[in-house]
This record gives C-alpha cells, sequence and structure tokens, in this order.
C-alpha cells in the first residue's frame, strides 16, 4: 500500500507526513481491496468498521477510534425518492465516514497534532475523532461558518480558527500553515484514507437494499462524499456484485458551480467563479482541489450536473421538515435539486438522496 502522485506518478510511503508530493500533486492511495461479498461483512460490528476487509487499515487500532458512525437507515420519502439518513451519526454529518478511517490512519502512524480546513462538518468530524484518538487539533473555518458547528468543534476540545474571507482562502491560509509548521495536514481533500470512509456510503446502501437505486444525487462542492461513492461503486462493478453504474446528479450551488459549467461544455478543468453568499454553504466551494479527477469521471461515467436554486433551499428544507426531516441548509439544497432536475427533466423514479448534515448544526 503506496500514495501515488497524481500528477506525476512518484511512491510515497503512506507514513509519510507530507500532505502532498514535491511536484504539488495530491495523492492517490494504491490499495485495491478484495471482492466484495455480503459475506465477509462482520455483521457484529456495529459501525463501519463492519467493512473493514475493504479498508486500507494498518492495525486494530480503529477499535479504539470508531464512535459508531455508518449504519444509517434508508427512509422511503415518497413514491419516488429515498434518502439515506446520514445525519445520524456522532457528529451529525455524512463526514464521520472519512474522518473515523483518517484519524484511525493517522494514530496508526503515530501522529499527534493535525491541522483541517472546513465549512464545518469536516472540521467538526476530525476533532471529534481527534478527541477520542488523543490528538491535538486546530481547524480553520471561514468566516459566516454557523456558529454552533464551531462550538462543537471546540467542545471536542479542538481550537477552532475563523478566517476572514472566502472558505477558498480559509484553505489557502491552513495550507500554509501546514507548510510552515510542517504539522500533519488532516484534510478530507488531500488525504486520500478520507474517500476510503466515505465509500462505505455505497457498501451501506446496497447492504441495506441488495441494489443500487437507479439514480443517485450526490452534492459536490470539494467531492467527498463524490469520490468515495465512485470508488465503492468501482469495487462493486469489480466484484460482480453489480453490472453498471447508476445514473450519477452531481449537485451544486446556483452562486458557486464551476463542475457544473466545465461539465457543460466537456472541458476538463473547473471553471474560474466567484462565489456568491450561499445558503449552500457545505458545496460553495469555488477551487475543488480534485476538480480535475472529478470531470474525469463525469466523463467516464456520463455524470450529469444539476444547480440547486438558491430561491428552492429554504422551501426544500420545510417541506423536508414537514415530513420529520430535520436537515441543514447545505442537504436540503440536495432535495431543491432534485426538484429542479425533475422540473426541467421530467419526473424520475428509484431516487437516492443523501441526508448529509443535521438541521441543528445550521440553525443561524
Amino acid at each position: 500500500m503506496k500514495f501515488i502522485c497524481s500528477k506525476c506518478g512518484k511512491s510515497e510511503d503512506v507514513t509519510t507526513r507530507s500532505s502532498h508530493c514535491e511536484c504539488g500533486g495530491l495523492w492517490d492511495l494504491d490499495f485495491t481491496p478484495p471482492l466484495f461479498r455480503e459475506s465477509d461483512i462482520d455483521r457484529d460490528e456495529w459501525s463501519l468498521f463492519r467493512y473493514r476487509k475493504y479498508l486500507p487499515l494498518m492495525d486494530e487500532g480503529w477499535r479504539n477510534i470508531t464512535l459508531g458512525e455508518g449504519l444509517s437507515p434508508v427512509v422511503r420519502f415518497d413514491e419516488h425518492v429515498l434518502l439515506k439518513m446520514d445525519y445520524f451519526m456522532p457528529t451529525l454529518s455524512f463526514k464521520d465516514r472519512g474522518a473515523a478511517v483518517l484519524v484511525a490512519h493517522c494514530k496508526s502512524i503515530g501522529v499527534t497534532e493535525v491541522v483541517q480546513d472546513s465549512s464545518g462538518n469536516a472540521g467538526n468530524s476530525v476533532a471529534a475523532y481527534c478527541g477520542k484518538a488523543g490528538i491535538a487539533c486546530e481547524i480553520f473555518v471561514p468566516e459566516g461558518t454557523s456558529p454552533k458547528k464551531i462550538d462543537m468543534i471546540r467542545a471536542h476540545g479542538a481550537k477552532a480558527t475563523v478566517v476572514p474571507g472566502s472558505r477558498d482562502h480559509c484553505a489557502d491560509v491552513c495550507r500554509a500553515q501546514v507548510e510552515e509548521a510542517g504539522v500533519y495536514y488532516a484534510n478530507h481533500v488531500y488525504n486520500p484514507f478520507f474517500y476510503e470512509g466515505t465509500k462505505t456510503y455505497i457498501y451501506e446502501v446496497y447492504e441495506q437494499l441488495h441494489r443500487i437505486p437507479q439514480y443517485l444525487f450526490i452534492p459536490i462542492g470539494n467531492g467527498t462524499l463524490f469520490l468515495g461513492a465512485i470508488k465503492g461503486l468501482e469495487e462493486l462493478m469489480r466484484s460482480g456484485v453489480i453490472d453498471k453504474m447508476p445514473q450519477i446528479i452531481g449537485i451544486q450551488s446556483e452562486y458557486c458551480d464551476p463542475l457544473l459549467q466545465s461539465a457543460n461544455i466537456g472541458a476538463d478543468t473547473p471553471a474560474p467563479v466567484t462565489p456568491q453568499p450561499t445558503l449552500a454553504e457545505g458545496i460553495a466551494i469555488g477551487k475543488p482541489m480534485r476538480g480535475e479527477e472529478i470531470l474525469a469521471y463525469t466523463k467516464k461515467y456520463n455524470i450529469r450536473f444539476i444547480q440547486a436554486p438558491e430561491d428552492m433551499i429554504l422551501p426544500a428544507r420545510e417541506e423536508l421538515s414537514r415530513k420529520g426531516i430535520y436537515c441543514e441548509h447545505t442537504t436540503a439544497a440536495n432535495y431543491a435539486a432534485y426538484q429542479y432536475y425533475c422540473n426541467v427533466c421530467g419526473q424520475i423514479d428509484d431516487c437516492l438522496l443523501t441526508m448529509c448534515g443535521a438541521g441543528l448544526k445550521s440553525d443561524h
């Protein structure tokens, strides 16, 4: 198991403290799990580590890291839509999937201090798991982040540093700190161990439904769920468990859509955009660092994109809430995008949407 540079192909041991290759390329993980078989799921383990046979774990340290993440139910919302309730997690967001695996890796290689940048949810997850692991943690968040998310980060014992300006500027400030201080960058975009956690989203759906729905609506900011889902689906196809990719619909904010713009014209790199304030703060990423990789998958698997119209987010959140689903604004944007897709393309059935963040986290 090695890191492989996505640009120059150089290999590096996964124990490295370097957040990227010296050429500037991001690390990919050279790891091929065994063929997926439901009989190999450890059904006595009530966390995503029930799939540990398919995860790049170096030791048994995960047993002291897990907080019971994963195993979120799939709920039928109406005759057309299924909801994967990923805000039923220890820190109330799907990011716990990636954080659990990433922090387990950090503990295995002896990391004692990490930094991370986040719009809130990923930072909150990393802070929680670092707290469990006894790893010092500082999270950089952009101004405008929900105060409740910041409160949760601090409650886990991490330092929360609020950075004036945009989400992308916040990332730049954090990365400068990484380079200057040499501290480990436990980042959900840079570190491929995070995607090994988010791929369990797909494993769970298959275990629960014994199939994959025809349409998967996936929000894409930096693409942490998207890239994990692709990885999980590819592993199921390689294993002969499914015979084709479902139709994936990538969701971007109306006010921040660099990948949608590029996909519409067949470009290979994200379009330059200036993010505008949006209720969908969790996907307001103007410069997705793995944008080229996301766009390459877009072409490979005929992935479509749709906007979440800003004026549809609050009505979508209210409609979800009236039926017992109290989610954050970015999550409501997923349902708004589904509604908009149906308005534009016609009604579709057998759709799976992720409910990726809980409502109380964004009431501000």
